[in-house]
C-alpha cells in the first residue's frame, strides 16, 4: 500500500510538530511518522518534561523540609522512592500527549506509528510494531528524529546499576550514592537534583571547568553551590573502565582513581537518531555522531530532505527545534524562508539554583576588545527574594560603555530561565532601543524579581566615568 503526501515528517517531537503544524496550515498534505506508541518525542517521554517535573517535585520537597514552620510536621527524614516522586511527571506526560495528539487530529495530520527507512529519494517504508509495512511517498521530507545518549561499546548499559539520561528515571529506588560521568548540562542538572534528594554525588568532569560556554562568574557560582550542597567534583578525568560489583559499581579513571557508588549515570555526549534510516544510501551527509549536516534553510545534501532539532546538533534545545521545524516547512511550502532563529538563543539550565544565559560572555568581549561594563543585582538585596526565601543568585548585565547596548545577560538563581526573557525582549530591539536605559526608565512592580533589571542597570551606570 502506498500513500502520497506533500510533506512527510519523521519524528513527532518539538521539531516535527513545528514542521507539521506549519505545513498543514499552509495547505499541504502532511503525514507524521513516530516510532514510539505516543506522540511527543523524547522531549515529552524521557527527556525534558519528566526530568523537569521531577526537579520541581524535588525542589518542593527541599523547601518543605527546610521551612521551620513545617519541620514539626515531618515524621521522619527517610528518602522518598524515586518512582513515587515520578508520579506527578507521569500525569504531566499524559496531559502533554493528549494535547499534542489533539493538534494532529484537529489539523488533519495523519500520524503513522512505526520505524521509517528511505527506500527511494522520495519514498519511505514504515514498518509498524506488528510487522506490517506501508510506503509513504512525498515531494519533501523533514527529519526530526532527535538524539539519544551516546553509548560507548565498552560500557554495559544492560546492567541495572549503569544508566544514562534516558533510563535513569526508571530507577525504582533512590540510591544512597551516585557517580555521574560527564559534567555537561545534563550531568550538572542531575547532580543538583540527586544532591537535593540527599544522595551523595560524585560528578566526574572530562574538562577543566563546568559548562565552559557560560560566563566565568556563573561557572564559579555553579561550582561553589554544587560543592556547598555536598557534590564531589573531579575535573580533567577520563574513564578507563567501569566495573559492576555485587554491592555497587566502580568507575576506574585513567588518573588511577577509583570511585565506587550504588549507581553510575553516563552523561557524556549524545548521538543523532539518523542510523538505520537509509540516509547513507541516498548520500545524505552526517558526522561520526550521527548528526545530519544542513544549510541555512535546514536542507540536507538532498534539497528536498530537511533536518531539524537535535539530530542536526547545536543548539539542541526543544524551543529552537520547534522554530527550526516551522522554518523548514515554510521553505517547503513557499520555496523560500526569510525567517531565521534569533542570533542569540537563551540557554536554560535547570540546576538548583537555575542558570540562564543570553548573548556574549565577559571572556568573549575581552578577547574581541569590546569596551563593556558590568551591572550586578544580587538577589539577596531584593524584597521579593527575601519574602520567598530564594536569596541565592544574581542578575548580571553586560553592556557597551559608549552605546549602552546590552551585549549579554547572565542570571543565576530562582526562576532564572523566566527572568532572562525580560532582558531578551529588550536586547532584540533595534539599535538605539536595545540599551540598559530601558530598565532605568521603566517602572517595575514592587516587590518582584523583575526589579533586578533596574538595580543591575543602575549599578552598571554607576561604574561609568
Amino acid at each position: 500500500m502506498e500513500q502520497r503526501y506533500d510533506l512527510v515528517v519523521i519524528g513527532s517531537g518539538p521539531g516535527g510538530e513545528g514542521a507539521a503544524m506549519k505545513a498543514t496550515k499552509s495547505g499541504l498534505s502532511v503525514a507524521v511518522i513516530e516510532r514510539y506508541h505516543d506522540v511527543g518525542g523524547g522531549c515529552t517521554h524521557w527527556g525534558t518534561i519528566p526530568s523537569k517535573a521531577l526537579r520541581h517535585t524535588v525542589s518542593q520537597l527541599a523547601e518543605f523540609r527546610n521551612n521551620p514552620l513545617f519541620q514539626p510536621l515531618l515524621m521522619n527524614d527517610d528518602p522518598i522512592p524515586l518512582a513515587g516522586m515520578l508520579r506527578s511527571a507521569e500525569s504531566v506526560v499524559r496531559r502533554q500527549v493528549g494535547m499534542r495528539h489533539g493538534f494532529y487530529e484537529r489539523n488533519k495530520v495523519r500520524v503513522v506509528h512505526g520505524t521509517a527507512r528511505f527506500v527511494e529519494p522520495d519514498a519511505v517504508e514504515v514498518e509498524a510494531p506488528g510487522g506490517a509495512s506501508e510506503r509513504l511517498r512525498a515531494r519533501a521530507f523533514v527529519i526530526a528524529s532527535g538524539s539519544r545518549p551516546y553509548r560507548p561499546p565498552n560500557v554495559d548499559f544492560s546492567h541495572f546499576r549503569i544508566c544514562d539520561s534516558d533510563t535513569v528515571l526508571r530507577l525504582k529506588e533512590t540510591p544512597s550514592t551516585i557517580t555521574i560521568y560527564g559534567a555537561g548540562v545534563i550531568g550538572c542538572e542531575y547532580a543538583s537534583m540527586f544532591r537535593t534528594l540527599g544522595v551523595k554525588v560524585n560528578l566526574i568532569n572530562t574538562r577543566d571547568k563546568l559548562l565552559s560556554f557560560l560566563d566565568d562568574e556563573i561557572i564559579d557560582a555553579l561550582s561553589y553551590h554544587l560543592r556547598d550542597q555536598g557534590c564531589v567534583i573531579r575535573h580533567n578525568e577520563e574513564m578507563e573502565r567501569i566495573e559492576p560489583v555485587e554491592d555497587g559499581v566502580v568507575l576506574h579513571l585513567k588518573s588511577g582513581k577509583r570511585v565506587k557508588s550504588d549507581v553510575l549515570l553516563w552523561a557524556n555526549g549524545r548521538t543523532g537518531n539518523s542510523q538505520s534510516m537509509g540516509l547513507d544510501a541516498l548520500g545524505v551527509v552526517m558526522d561520526d555522531r550521527g548528526q545530519i549536516k544542513v544549510n541555512d534553510q535546514y536542507q540536507t545534501s538532498l534539497p528536498h530532505i530537511y533536518a531539524v532539532g537535535d539530530v542536526i546538533g547545536q543548539p539542541a534545545l526543544a524551543s529552537a527545534a520547534y522554530d527550526q521545524g516551522r522554518f523548514a516547512a515554510t521553505h517547503v511550502a513557499c520555496g523560500s524562508c526569510d525567517n531565521r532563529l534569533a542570533k542569540d538563543i537563551p540557554t536554560g539550565i535547570y540546576t538548583t539554583p537555575e542558570i540562564s544565559s543570553l548573548g556574549r560572555t565577559e571572556r568573549e568581549l575581552t578577547a574581541d576588545k569590546v569596551p563593556y561594563e558590568v551591572g550586578h543585582s544580587l538577589f539577596r538585596s531584593l524584597a521579593r527574594a527575601q519574602i520567598t526565601g530564594q536569596t541565592v543568585g544574581m542578575l548580571k548585565l553586560l553592556f557597551h560603555r559608549e552605546t549602552l547596548a546590552i551585549l549579554g545577560i547572565h542570571c543565576f538563581g530562582h526562576q532564572a530561565s523566566e527572568i532572562i526573557h525580560i532582558g531578551q525582549a529588550v536586547m532584540s530591539q533595534p539599535e538605539g532601543r536595545n540599551t540598559i536605559n530601558y530598565f532605568v526608565n521603566t517602572t517595575f512592580n514592587y516587590p518582584t524579581m523583575a526589579e533586578a533589571y533596574r538595580v543591575a542597570a543602575l549599578n552598571g551606570l554607576n561604574r561609568l566615568f
